[in-house]
């Protein structure tokens, strides 16, 4: 074995020394070292070069992200969930009513609430080794870095789920590496701030999945699910997954909604993208060959949801108005937080706060929670639909024709009297036709609604009267204005539940006038009505509605809501809290009641609104009520029935409800007024809110009078304690009184005389008026009617609690000569008649006969409104009397029948006499009338002798 291995090395030496003799090692050593040397040379070469070009790399992409902030972990995060998100809003009870308008609907989502599917297909798709990088992927890094430094076009595609988050809430869409070294920087520190799961979850909550059926951009998987397929992103199946995760790559390339919420024609770009997303769940291992094959054959069209109505397009009054108060709660909260009152800030200041909140109302996906009941908000915008309730469209507003005829519009607010709450209310017939919302925003004059508000709430607070008190209905002179009533008549003495129940302007003024004014208005701002113009103050008008700005359907209804609270207002509202999209409560609404009026007083005018709804000017209402409750209400009309009013209560809620137009004209009255087709309109939305909440409007306790009502007997036409007088005249009557204003006095402003009658109106008596023109009744006294301003009354009419023998002492006045003769007397059919005597003293005539025409006889008297007797055959005539007694002579003698020959020369009644009061004065003879026949006149001795006694 030794000697095979000895010959072997033997052979090798030799060998050697052949190559050693050759000089072949010392050429291959040198070759050796040359080629080591140069291997190191070039390695060391590449290993500097390659620092080098890392060097270079990196202080390029140093240079990329010089400007980039280092972002703390807190700020990165508020970023990234810094996406817009829809608010929404809530009916009472937590009722979902819908989206708020934004530019973007998007609803944020739960990981958890998000089908597995749509996981699977957005990992697949976007980002297959998201579990398992740090938020980038290096091979793009290179690719990036070759594409700058070669000049290739730049690719945005690639990027992971972290990226594409960085540039959506971060960064920007910007296309350059200067945007794509910040995102990998940004996508690999926010790898630090943020779990896998949230950073997936917050992805699919902004990325952008195009139009929804409503035509609406969607954003985040949660409003795609919905607005695309009608179900949330829980429910979602495997082929519904697909195609919305395959939307972000062009959404509105993909997207199956036309901008109007149509369904596209063509579909096919967004079919084919749904299924390269299940070929990429397949090659990935996702899902099985069978649920891939299921998926493909799924029809998405046929699947889709049907066309929906945003929030704002089925209650677009509704979800302005709630967006317009949500920005006004935010603004006053954020101004408050930061110290600041409402009031005191600038212009500038307000717009950005106002600003801030629009943001926050659009953006950050708050919920309002409104004090709207659904059902009886429906049901009332049901009632309006119906055409036929309303008068004819106005084309005319003078002699200008408008550009669009506009038709009769409507406003009504329903507001809970104890929590102020809004249960419902109607902006309008259309509120897309002009976009006012005639219940909270449009402001008018509000007539005779203003009455119980202002004219008697003060008055009646501090004693100035009482529902039995007694003031005056007669014209009022205001500086060189007539101020009247709305009819042009006036019923005089009446007392104020008489003026309040028939809508009597003049005494509400004057009850007006009686209080401190300032103060009334002050009270009437505390019950919220503060659009009174300076111009406003002192003018007595305003007592009944006459003001420069008006007021809405909302102030209206809540200022009288007062008096069905016991004289607490509270302010309206509709918001009820606000919450964040976490929760959270930022705003919680708190009922705060102001003592305005005392119960006593509010319940005194409630009473007597009540006589307004049964039997007055508010009586239409119970024709179409379907039930009955206590109501208490208050008619209202302005000048020229531009605006026809109704407001009304009971025990739990007031609804008021506005007619008119646009530009302010004249309604149509049409049958029984714009008062009836606006207390028709009135009751049928009552009828609608007992629908659905007949507790609420029907409530079973009545009004209930507190303590401090007495009800006590006075003399009606004083208001004062009943005298005898007044007993035995008929004018006791009983009213309910504030036990603190009771009457103290007995009444002394009657007397018992006598009173003639001159057309309509009542004189009283002189000494010398003849008796047989006059009555027997009871006299007010004229110190009483100086007191209430009244020298002037002259009738008492149309009241419900005096009689017809009840007198102003007013005298007629005399006007020193004696009547002039009757003129026109003739015969017709029997009948004897005459002309009106055109003189203001003159109170009746006498009716004179002879069956002759020797000797005449007076057989009558009647009073001055009367112009014809029935007389007997013969020669008749007429003559006129006055208040002072005097009788005008006579002057035409008529034939009755056949004329009879004297049998005895004429003997005419004595001259001139009357001298004892009350008994008739003897007329002078007839003049001659040739053409009659008649004799001369007797001497004044032959009258004297033929004097008798009247009849």
């Amino acid at each position: 074995m030794m000697s095979y291995f000895d010959g072997l090395k033997h052979k090798w030496e030799k060998f050697v020394h052949f190559l050693k003799e050759k000089g072949i090692i010392r050429t291959a050593r040198i070759t050796y070292n040359v080629t080591w040397n140069m291997f190191l040379i070039v390695t060391v070469l590449l290993i500097l070069g390659g620092v080098f070009a890392a060097g270079v790399g990196a202080g390029f992409f140093a240079s990329l992200v010089k400007n980039e902030p280092v972002r703390a972990y807190s700020s990165m995060k508020e970023d990234i969930y810094n996406y817009e998100e829809t608010s929404t809003v809530y009916f009472d009870n937590d009722q979902y009513m819908g989206k708020l308008q934004s530019d973007l609907d998007r609803q944020e989502v739960k990981l958890k609430d998000v089908s597995p599917y749509v996981i699977k297909a957005v990992i697949s798709t976007e980002d297959q080794y998201f579990y398992e990088h740090d938020g980038v992927v290096p091979k793009a890094i290179f690719r990036a870095m070759y594409e700058e430094f070669s000049g290739a076009p730049i690719v945005t595609g690639g990027s992971t789920l972290t990226q594409q988050l960085i540039k959506n809430q971060i960064l920007t869409n910007e296309v350059s590496f200067d945007r794509k070294a910040k995102e990998i920087l940004l996508a690999m520190r926010l790898e630090k701030v943020l779990k896998k799961d949230d950073i997936l979850e917050a992805y699919l909550n902004i990325v952008p999945y195009g139009r929804n059926s409503s035509g609406r951009n969607v954003a985040g998987i949660q409003a795609a699910s919905e607005g695309i397929f009608g179900v949330p992103a829980s429910k979602l199946n495997l082929a519904q997954s697909a195609y919305l995760a395959g939307l972000p790559k062009n959404p509105f390339v993909y997207t199956p909604f036309t901008k109007g919420g149509e369904q596209k024609e063509d579909m096919s770009a967004g079919i084919k993208r749904m299924k390269t997303v299940l070929s990429r769940m397949l090659s990935a291992g996702s899902i099985t060959q069978a649920e891939y094959d299921e998926a493909t054959s799924y029809d998405i069209q046929k699947n889709l949801t049907k066309k929906q109505q945003s929030s704002f397009e089925k209650y677009p009054a509704l979800t302005v108005e709630v967006q317009k108060r949500t920005i006004e709660i935010l603004t006053k909260l954020q101004a408050e937080k930061d110290g600041k009152k409402i009031g005191d800030l600038t212009p500038e200041e307000l717009k950005e706060y106002e600003d801030n909140a629009r943001v926050q109302v659009r953006q950050k996906g708050i919920k309002i929670h409104t004090t709207i009941n659904q059902k009886i908000y429906d049901e009332m915008q049901a009632v309006i639909a119906n055409a036929n309730l309303f008068g004819p469209a106005n084309e005319y507003v003078g002699n200008k024709k408008l550009e669009k005829p506009e038709p009769e519009e409507v406003g009504a607010t329903l507001i809970d009297n104890k929590t102020g709450k809004i249960i419902s209310f109607v902006a309008g017939r259309d509120f897309n036709r002009e976009q006012t919302n005639h219940a909270t925003v449009m402001k008018r004059q509000n007539g005779s609604t203003m009455k119980p508000l202002l004219a008697y709430s003060l008055a009646l607070e501090t004693g100035k009267v009482q529902p039995g008190s007694i003031v005056p209905d007669s014209p009022i002179q205001y500086g060189s204005h007539s101020i009247g009533n709305w009819d042009g008549k006036y019923d005089g003495l009446v007392s104020v539940r008489h003026s309040l129940k028939y809508s009597r302007n003049t005494p509400a003024i004057r009850s007006y006038m009686r209080v401190n004014t300032d103060e009334a208005l002050n009270r009437l701002a505390r019950m919220g009505v503060t659009s009174i113009s300076p111009n406003d103050r002192g003018a007595p008008v305003l007592a009944i509605g006459g003001m420069t700005n008006g007021v809405t359907v909302e102030e209206n209804t809540n200022a009288f809501a007062t008096f069905a609270n016991g004289g607490n207002f509270v302010d309206a509202y509709m918001i009820e809290k606000i919450e964040s999209n976490d929760g959270d409560l930022i705003y919680q609404h708190k009922s705060e009641p102001v003592q305005v009026y005392s119960p006593q007083t509010s319940f005194l005018l409630l009473d007597m609104m009540r006589d307004v709804v049964n039997g007055g000017t508010g009586s239409h209402i119970n024709r179409y009520l379907a039930f009955n409750s206590d109501w208490a209400g208050k008619s209202g009309t302005t000048n020229d029935d531009y605006d026809s009013w109704f407001v009304g209560s009971n025990p739990n809620v007031s609804l008021g409800v506005w007619l008119g137009y646009d530009t302010p004209d004249s309604l149509v009255k049409g049958d029984g007024g714009t008062g009836k087709r606006n207390q028709r309109i009135w009751a049928l939305l009552a009828n609608a809110a007992y629908k659905h909440s007949p507790q609420l409007m029907d409530p079973e306790q009545r009004f209930a009078m507190p303590s401090g009502i007495v009800r006590r007997e006075i003399c009606g036409i004083s208001g004062k304690l009943p005298s005898d007088l007044c007993r035995s005249a008929g004018l006791v009557t009983t009213d309910l009184f504030n036990a603190k204003f009771t009457p103290k006095e007995v009444d002394d402003t009657l007397t018992k005389g006598r009173y003639v009658l001159v057309g309509d109106a009542k004189y009283k008596a002189l000494p010398s008026t003849p008796q047989e023109f006059t009555k027997d009744g009871v006299l007010i006294k004229e110190e009483f009617l100086k007191e209430l301003g009244l020298e002037a009354l002259n009738k008492l009419t149309k009241t419900t609690n005096l009689l017809d023998n009840i007198v102003p002492e007013k005298e007629l006045k005399e006007n020193g000569k004696v009547p002039s003769p009757v003129a026109g007397t003739k015969m017709s059919d029997g009948i004897l008649s005459w002309s009106s005597h055109g003189e203001s003293d003159v109170i009746g005539y006498r009716i004179y006969h002879s069956a002759d025409g020797s000797s005449f006889k007076k057989i009558g008297s009647v009073t001055a409104d009367k112009t014809s007797a029935k007389v007997p055959n013969g020669v008749v005539y007429v003559t006129a009397v006055d208040i002072a007694g005097k009788e005008s002579p006579a002057q035409t003698k008529v034939q009755v029948g056949e004329k009879k020959p004297p049998s005895e020369p004429a003997t005419p009644p004595p001259p001139t006499g009357g001298d004892k009061p009350g008994e008739p004065q003897d007329p002078p003879p007839p003049p001659t009338d040739p053409g009659n026949g008649d004799p001369p006149p007797a001497t004044t001795q032959d009258n004297k002798k033929d004097k008798k006694p009247s009849n």
